[in-house]
């Protein structure tokens, strides 16, 4: 008997990736006036603009990777060469 191995989508996560950066981007351009006061405030400070960027660049990526594979689009495997 031959096991198939199907890997299931992660639609679930997907949608919510995509609402958790959709909720970001709003909160971010709703909040522009209050958040360039507390990022330019200098110090430790200094670091959230950088804590906020990686923020958005993990959900909005991992939101964007489980699209495509949703989608059905993979990378390409590297194959090993035969000498």
């Amino acid at each position: 008997m031959s096991e198939n191995k199907v890997k299931k989508k992660p639609v679930g996560k997907m949608v919510f990736m995509g609402i958790i950066s959709i909720g970001l981007y709003a909160l971010l351009l709703s909040q522009q006036d209050f958040l360039n006061e507390v990022f330019g405030k200098g110090g430790a400070y200094a670091f959230l603009p950088i804590i906020t960027a990686f923020l958005f660049s993990f959900v909005h990526g991992s939101f964007t990777g489980d699209f495509w594979t949703v989608l059905g689009v993979e990378a390409a495997k590297k194959r090993k060469e035969v000498k």
